[in-house]
């Protein structure tokens, strides 16, 4: 393994050489990529620069090479990041495959589970969603209902999931489902990974306040699972989805620097413009220093998160510090788009139509959306109480 400042080097002179000149700017919504069958490259150069990266293992770089990683060490995946923040590289691809269902299958998955489906992640293959929530198990997810019945090599499915984000652009999906309806509510849960394609399966589309349809709700009809889509132990599948929830909400914790990609603006950018300066200064004092006090949050936060990341690489597993970084993270980005709506002022309520700027109105309806990021993954109320028993050992 070559020494980081060589390491650093040779990143560099690559991603200077294969990054294409659009992919080196913020990221429009129209054009992220998620991957799968059904996503489209509004930008020809979004598909080359995906497969650059994918051949280089470079979309998930620290996961193992036998199944399209780099097998690239913390710091050098670090540096990597540095690197292509230097340039303003677009991030190639993101997505549950990447944030939530890899890392899992890396530590449940079959040798053919593995084999099967994280080199189609890395490149951009398939795309996966999420089916855990239930329109009567929300907050309370082991009370699911969702049925799976064993009936020879195939499991029978029925029942019905909401809050499948992406699901109707997806192709797979990884969902908890009730295979022992006698056991205990947390003993009686698997693990299943689902083909969207099945004619059983339904997805709908849920429109949202921002205007977007993210959301969707999944109906299961008598949909044949082969049983070696099951992951882990029957009947064992809670320990499962809560190792997947960690992950994704840690990944949620890296929301603020997601959006700093998409846009940018900030919040100073939009004071200095709406409300003007003095002195090289936000004119309004107050404004000012709560944006400053925002900036001394967002850098402390990520410290934070650099300290943890440092621990985990020293061998300590992932805990409740998932918890509190999804709840600063999403109370943090609520406050970034509340200041720019501050600074900004009746010039960030545009909706549609001339006499507002384009990024004005996606700031917008990030704003609303931001709102959700308060309850998906897990309610800030849910992350308050884990924080409280497992972080504070206070009594229920």
């Amino acid at each position: 393994m070559p020494d980081l400042n060589t390491f650093r080097a040779e990143t560099r002179a690559w991603l200077e050489q294969n990054c294409p000149p659009s992919m080196r700017t913020a990221q429009p919504d129209d054009e992220a990529i998620t991957g799968g069958t059904r996503e489209k490259y509004k930008n020809p150069e979004s598909k080359i620069w995906l497969d650059r990266m994918a051949a280089k293992g470079w979309t998930a770089p620290t996961w193992p090479k036998e199944y399209g990683g780099a097998a690239l060490s913390e710091p050098e995946a670090r540096v990597l990041a540095e690197e292509m923040q230097a340039l303003n590289c677009r991030p190639p691809i993101r997505g549950m495959g990447f944030s939530m269902l890899g890392p899992t299958l890396l530590e449940y998955g079959t040798e053919e589970q593995k084999r099967t489906h994280l080199p189609k992640i890395v490149t951009g293959e398939i795309r996966w969603c999420q089916g855990y929530s239930e329109p009567g198990s929300g907050s309370d997810l082991a009370s699911l209902s969702t049925r799976a019945v064993l009936q020879g090599e195939h499991f029978l499915v029925n029942g019905h999931k909401i809050w499948t984000s992406g699901a109707h652009f997806s192709d797979w999906i990884f969902c908890l489902v009730r295979t022992d309806p006698t056991a205990k509510k947390h003993e009686g849960i698997s693990f299943l990974l689902i083909d969207m394609s099945d004619p059983g399966v339904r997805p709908q589309p849920i429109r949202l306040i921002s205007g977007y349809s993210v959301f969707c709700e999944t109906f299961f009809d008598n949909v044949q699972v082969p049983a070696k889509n099951l992951v882990g132990e029957m009947n064992k599948g809670w320990t499962i989805a809560k190792r997947l929830l960690e992950h994704e909400r840690k990944g949620i914790g890296g929301i603020g620097e997601r959006a700093k990609e998409r846009s940018e603006q900030t919040p100073e950018q939009l004071a200095k413009k709406y409300v003007g300066e003095t002195d090289g200064r936000i004119a309004a004092p107050a404004l000012r220093d709560a944006i400053a006090r925002f900036n001394i949050d967002q850098r402390a936060f990520g410290l934070t998160r650099q300290r943890t990341a440092e621990e985990a690489k020293a061998g300590a597993p992932p805990g409740p510090a998932s918890a509190m970084f999804k709840y600063y993270a999403t109370e943090l980005n609520k406050r970034r788009y509340e200041l720019m709506l501050d600074s900004a002022g009746t010039e960030m309520l545009g909706w549609e139509g001339e006499g507002f700027e384009p990024d004005n109105l996606r700031t917008t309806r990030d704003w609303l959306r931001a709102k959700a990021n308060t309850i998906e993954g897990g309610t800030s109320e849910i992350q308050l109480n884990i924080i409280a028993k497992r972080v504070l050992g206070l009594p229920d």
